[in-house]
């Protein structure tokens, strides 16, 4: 193939250095964004042995590539980050749901306030956080706001309001509030969100404590009700650190082509939250990984003081994590020469002992020694004969292995990055990892779950109408009001799961006025009329919305005229709505199903899919109905400038919106300018 020979001439050309390559498709659409340390070996990988499934999809659909050199791994990192942002490639991982996390803010002004924010800006305000739960955030600043009297308003009013009452606010509107004051209040603040509130609410206690002595009930209420939101609000955590350092943790698990990562915030020394993220991956597990840690930072800067990172997977596989943890004590942390000795290290044999040398050399710029009792503790023989092995494998597909990507990510944000070996950190990380692990297997289990109850379901069903297989259901339901924009649609279902893609919608032609029988026969008609010319699958059973009536319309149709037979069955609405019968045969019979079976909850999903489907047709008809006949209501707008007027604008709110002057590209003078707009203006008022 042409390609292919394209793509064998640029692999012998490529580079024995580090960067990044972009995957195209044949529409020369980049759709896969990767980073390598050694790019002729990474690339290479992709078109040489076998691939698990995900990564085969990836490499069915390459035609070309492009590759960008650059000066060192953490150049390729950033790199690759910046590019998965503006090119958002099909298969790379990125950050959709979680891009900016809420942070609690003490803003710097004269007069500073709280705020709950998802941006992070460099303006000497101090920022706390990050919350994965924003309801968490919230309630934290309201707590916050009834124990602190910062300033609650946005501008400055001209008189005290309702918080300086409740001792709220300085008043800072009415009265001069000295710095030191809010010095004060600002350093209680950072100690209750650094992960002093057990102090914080010792002290509320003693104040509840004297209210009472002196019989303030009302006060020592106030006092409890807070001392209960902390409790509620600041549970006690299992982990804790000897140290006040504030960390994020990373571990990550693979499984059936999906990874989960997991960070575990620890603020001053204790775990407060946890996030997870679940994704399908299709490159190199680890590589992936470090982007998604990398595109996490470009979007949330407010860094700990440390990060820490798992070692790559030795085998990328189904529930795979960290190997047992050793005895001994101790962490390695990635600093300034190690990354170029893990390099090294990474092509070297199973014997070499410089392979332990991957925690020496001082600290990076910005980033801060271990202190004491930190040190690394040597490796038994085992461990450096399996890190090794993973190191080569690492190095043979030119993949940023786990300490030359920690390096990089440490000498980019300027803060300690670390690979613990042993230790607290290590069972810290091995945590995390542990979470991600138990996250994909709840996740599986679920989908598992989920098809044995639907497709259980739906041979239940089957049963209990009397027939030998159900896997495809198709069903009917009509929408219209008093006849108006009559239309009709129709859901899939298979295995009791929709097949969204074989939804059809139907414009009704020859019926006129609201009669739901008629409109059933010729929907039918339609439907199973190309399905006999085209040779499609038939269903094993069709739903129609509606009783007796509907029933008898659809077999008409089929066993009369086009000489099928296919089972046709009803389903019934009560007086709110809701499924309440199926109806089957001729002439039609209920059939008793119980409400809290599969079966039937199988129906009613059927039932309300369809509704949902015809009902959101029928809207967009109408909306196009009603636009069509208030343009065509101006005097001098006719079919092609009403067609003209929509393209441009768009909407008719935009329509309304415009002004005389936006009308002229479309050679509308003024004059039909100003009477298109006070028509609709008008008719807008009655």
């Amino acid at each position: 193939m042409d390609y292919m020979d394209n793509i064998r001439n640029k692999l012998a050309l490529l580079p024995d250095l580090p960067g990044c390559y972009l995957m195209k498709n044949e529409e020369g659409t980049i759709i896969y964004v990767g980073k390598a340390k050694v790019l002729k070996n990474r690339v290479r990988s992709y078109f040489t042995g076998s691939h698990n499934g995900k990564t085969q999809r990836l490499v069915a659909d390459i035609r070309d590539f492009e590759y960008i050199v650059t000066a060192s791994n953490m150049e390729a990192l950033i790199l690759e980050c910046n590019l998965i942002k503006k090119h958002m490639p099909r298969y790379n991982v990125q950050l959709k749901d979680d891009k900016t996390f809420p942070y609690i803010k003490i803003t710097n002004e004269r007069h500073p306030r709280l705020e709950v924010t998802r941006r992070v800006l460099k303006d000497k305000a101090k920022y706390f956080g990050p919350y994965p739960n924003a309801y968490a955030a919230q309630q934290t600043k309201k707590l916050l706001d009834r124990m602190y009297p910062l300033r609650k308003c946005g501008a400055m009013p001209k008189e005290v309001c309702l918080y300086y009452h409740m001792d709220q606010c300085l008043a800072p509107c009415e009265k001069e509030v000295s710095k030191s004051a809010y010095e004060e209040i600002t350093q209680s603040i950072s100690t209750f969100l650094g992960g002093g509130h057990e102090e914080v609410k010792k002290d509320l206690q003693q104040k509840m404590q004297e209210a009472a002595e002196e019989l303030y009930f009302e006060r020592a209420k106030e006092l409890r009700d807070q001392i209960n939101y902390i409790e509620a609000l600041m549970e006690k955590q299992n982990i804790n650190t000897p140290d006040t350092k504030d960390r994020d943790v990373f571990g990550y698990a693979v499984d059936k082509g999906w990874m989960c990562v997991q960070i575990l915030y620890m603020r001053q020394g204790k775990m407060i939250q946890r996030h997870s993220s679940s994704f399908p991956f299709y490159g190199e597990a680890y590589s992936d990984f470090m982007s998604y840690v990398t595109q996490y930072y470009s979007e949330n800067p407010a860094l700990p003081q440390e990060i820490l990172l798992p070692e790559a997977l030795l085998i990328e596989g189904a529930a795979s994590v960290l190997p047992p943890e050793p005895a001994d004590s101790g962490a390695a942390s990635v600093d300034g020469p190690a990354a170029a000795d893990s390099e090294e290290a990474a092509v070297r044999t199973a014997g070499a002992a410089d392979t332990a040398a991957y925690g020496s050399g001082p600290a990076l710029d910005g980033a801060k020694e271990d202190p004491p009792g930190e040190e690394e503790a040597p490796e038994t023989a085992a461990e450096t004969a399996q890190r090794a092995a993973a190191d080569v494998e690492a190095a043979a597909a030119g993949v940023v292995d786990a300490a030359g990507g920690a390096a990089a990510l440490q000498q980019w944000l300027g803060v300690k990055v670390m690979v613990p070996r042993r230790g607290l950190k290590k069972q810290m990380v091995r945590m995390a990892c542990e979470n991600g692990r138990v996250a994909l297997e709840e996740k599986f289990r679920l989908i598992e779950r989920d098809e044995e109850r639907t497709s259980g379901a739906a041979q239940g069903l089957g049963q209990s109408l009397g027939l030998e297989s159900l896997s495809r259901i198709e069903a009917f339901d009509n929408s219209n009001i008093q006849g108006a924009n009559p239309v009709s649609a129709m859901v899939v279902f298979i295995d009791g799961k929709p097949a969204k893609k074989e939804y059809r919608k139907y414009k009704v032609r020859t019926v006129q006025g609201p009669d739901d029988y008629e409109t059933m026969r010729e929907v039918i008609r339609r439907r199973y009329e190309r399905v006999l010319k085209e040779d499609l699958l038939r269903p094993d059973l069709i739903v129609v919305d509606g009783g007796r009536g509907q029933i008898s319309a659809a077999v008409d149709i089929l066993e009369n005229e086009l000489g099928l037979f296919i089972p046709v069955c009803g389903l019934v609405k009560d007086a709110k709505h809701k499924t309440a019968e199926l109806l089957v045969g001729d002439p039609p019979e209920p059939v008793h199903l119980a409400r809290d079976s599969e079966e039937f909850y199988l129906l009613q999903r059927i039932q309300d899919e369809v509704h949902r489907f015809a009902i959101t047709f029928h809207r967009e008809q109408r909306g196009k109905s009603m636009v069509t006949s208030r343009l065509d209501a101006i005097p001098g707008i006719g079919e092609k400038r009403r067609k003209l007027l929509l393209k441009h604008f768009g909407s008719l709110k935009k329509i309304k919106e415009a002004t005389v002057e936006d009308f002229r590209p479309l050679s509308i003078g003024d004059k039909l300018a100003r009477q298109i707009l006070e028509a609709l203006r008008d008719e807008e008022k009655v």
